[in-house]
């Protein structure tokens, strides 16, 4: 304690965190969704909070951009804070016609192009799936929401690719063609690194754009401040 990327002392963060992958996003949530919160890190511009949601202790840090940097993070996170339970709130690109812009996608297991799926394994791809209680919770209080702001909830697979901007639409259409939901760059390397530690993780999503329908995309604006009900759905997954 600290570590390279960390500098909270022991305590300081809660065995619940929700990881978003824009830092001014984590310290929004910070703000408007702990209690009490305070600044416990702030390594590279990256702050990490720590408060309470209905009376329990939970912390808000952000992953960064793609599966290098929140594996660095979620390792340091479970293996030397304790961290039990990670929960990514993000947003994602719609592939199925099924999800709409501003829906919100549990993602309850993750394709990827990413080595992170074999190179522990050769020969074999890992599954990289949620944790089930985290899940079941999660979907348990989506289901029962009283008010999502217009949005439909939709739990399935995502697609966690390495690359933002690829011309393989192939890959995308075979993806549409086995039920996948949406694309984003962090949701694999979440759940290798809750195997690889024997802790418990959770992916959920705001579809921000869709990749067969470009109308209606959210604003860079809506992005940062549209995410209350993945935020409410994460919170009951950490919570199980």
């Amino acid at each position: 304690m600290p570590t390279p990327h960390i500098s909270a002392q022991p305590g300081e963060i809660a065995p619940l965190l929700l990881m978003p992958g824009d830092p001014r996003r984590a310290a929004r949530i910070a703000e408007t969704f702990l209690t009490d919160a305070k600044l416990v890190s702030e390594v590279r511009g990256n702050g990490c909070f720590t408060g309470t949601y209905q009376g329990t202790p939970m912390s808000v840090m952000a992953s960064g951009m793609g599966i290098p940097t929140l594996s660095i993070y979620a390792t340091e996170l479970y293996r030397d804070y304790g961290v039990q339970r990670i929960c990514r709130v993000g947003t994602c690109g719609g592939i199925s016609s099924k999800v709409k812009v501003r829906d919100v996608v549990i993602g309850s297991s993750a394709h990827t192009n990413s080595p992170v799926a074999t190179i522990d394994a050769p020969g074999l791809t890992l599954s990289l799936a949620a944790s089930f209680d985290m899940l079941r919770a999660a979907v348990d209080a989506a289901r029962s929401a009283d008010d999502l702001a217009g949005a439909s909830v939709h739990v399935g697979p995502v697609y966690s690719s390495d690359l933002f901007y690829s011309g393989r639409a192939d890959i995308i259409q075979a993806l549409d063609r086995l039920g996948t939901l949406g694309v984003e760059m962090e949701a694999a390397g979440l759940y290798k690194c809750a195997l690889e530690h024997d802790r418990e993780a959770l992916t959920v999503l705001t579809v921000s754009d869709h990749l067969k329908d470009g109308s209606g995309d959210m604003s860079p604006e809506e992005r940062e401040t549209r995410f209350g009900s993945a935020l409410a759905i994460a919170a009951a997954g950490l919570l199980a």
